[in-house]
C-alpha cells in the first residue's frame, strides 16, 4: 500500500495537512498505479469494498448509523482506534451501542439502498480517503472533531454527513475551516480515484466530440442544448462509465474545467483585462 505523506502540515490544527488538489490528484494516481494499473488506460468502476478491504486492509462495515440531526444525515465513518459506534437497533427500536475495532470503514444502510450504488461507491473512496490521508491527524483527539461515539468523549474518528460528500468542489479555498479542509481531502481523492484525469479527460473530450462540441469546454447559460448536454447527457455518460452518481459527475466535469457556467466565465474574462 502505497503511503501518504505530506511535507507541510497545520499543527496548531491538529497536524491538518497542507497539500494542493493537483497533490492529492498525483497521490490517487500513484495509489491507483500500485492497487490496479488498468483504471489508469482504461476508464471503469473501481471496486470501493475491495478497495477498502483488500488494498487498504482496513474493515468494512454497514450499520444504520446515530445522528441526533435528521436534516444532516451520517453517510460514512471511519474510526481510528477501537471505538463504541451508537447505532439505531430497528429490532428494538431504540438507541444502541456495538464495538467497532480500529481502522474500521462504516457506511450508513440508507446509502445502500437500490438506485444508490454510485452515491455508496463515492462515500467509501471518501472514507479510504480519510484512512490513507488523516491517520496523523485524528490519532491525537482533536478538540474540535465531531464524534460518533461518546458526547462527552472526544475520540480519534471522522464523521462524514451529507454535506460532505460528493460536494469537493464547493468551498473556496480560502473560507474552509481545518475540519473542512479534512473532508476536501477526502472528497478530492475520492473523485481523483474514481475518474483519474489519466482517462477522464480524454473519455470527456470524446464525450464532447460525438455530441458535436469541438471546444474544450462548455459554457453553461448561453445554449439550451449545450446545457442539456454540460448538465444532463455528459453526467449520465460518466456516471454509467465510472460508476459514480450524475452530481459527483457534475462536480469532477466543473473543477476540470470542462463546463463553466456565464457569470463565471464572464467574470475570468473580466479578470484577464486587468
Amino acid at each position: 500500500m502505497i503511503k501518504f505523506r505530506c511535507s507541510r502540515v497545520d499543527r496548531r490544527n491538529g497536524n491538518t495537512p497542507i497539500i494542493s488538489n493537483k497533490e492529492l490528484d498525483e497521490f490517487a494516481q500513484a495509489v491507483l498505479a500500485d492497487y490496479k494499473p488498468l483504471l489508469l488506460k482504461e476508464p471503469g468502476k473501481i471496486r470501493y469494498e475491495h478497495f477498502i478491504e483488500s488494498y487498504l486492509g482496513a474493515n468494512l462495515e454497514y450499520h444504520d448509523i446515530y445522528n441526533d440531526d435528521p436534516e444532516r444525515p451520517i453517510w460514512g465513518a471511519t474510526a481510528f482506534n477501537d471505538e463504541e459506534l451508537r447505532i439505531f437497533n430497528r429490532e428494538k427500536m431504540c438507541v444502541s451501542k456495538i464495538n467497532v475495532s480500529a481502522r474500521t470503514v462504516i457506511l450508513d444502510n440508507s446509502i445502500m439502498e437500490p438506485g444508490k450504488e454510485g452515491l455508496a461507491l463515492f462515500t467509501g473512496l471518501h472514507e479510504g480517503g480519510h484512512v490513507l490521508i488523516h491517520p496523523n491527524v485524528f490519532t491525537h483527539m482533536l478538540t474540535d472533531q465531531i464524534s460518533l461515539f461518546e458526547a462527552e468523549l472526544i475520540s480519534p474518528v471522522v464523521c462524514c454527513r451529507r454535506e460532505n460528500i460528493e460536494n469537493f468542489g464547493a468551498a473556496g479555498a480560502g473560507k474552509r475551516t481545518p475540519e473542512q479542509w479534512l473532508e476536501h481531502h477526502a472528497d478530492y481523492f475520492a473523485a481523483a480515484i474514481a475518474m483519474p484525469n489519466r482517462t477522464f479527460i480524454p473519455t470527456v473530450h470524446r464525450l464532447l466530440r460525438e455530441n458535436g462540441i469541438y471546444k474544450a469546454r462548455i459554457i453553461t447559460g448561453i445554449d439550451e442544448d449545450q446545457d442539456y448536454i454540460a448538465e444532463e447527457l455528459l453526467p449520465e455518460a460518466i456516471s454509467e462509465i465510472y460508476g459514480v452518481s450524475k452530481k459527483a459527475a457534475f462536480v469532477k466535469l466543473k473543477k476540470s474545467g470542462f463546463v463553466i457556467d456565464r457569470k463565471s466565465y464572464d467574470r475570468q474574462n473580466a479578470q484577464l483585462k486587468f
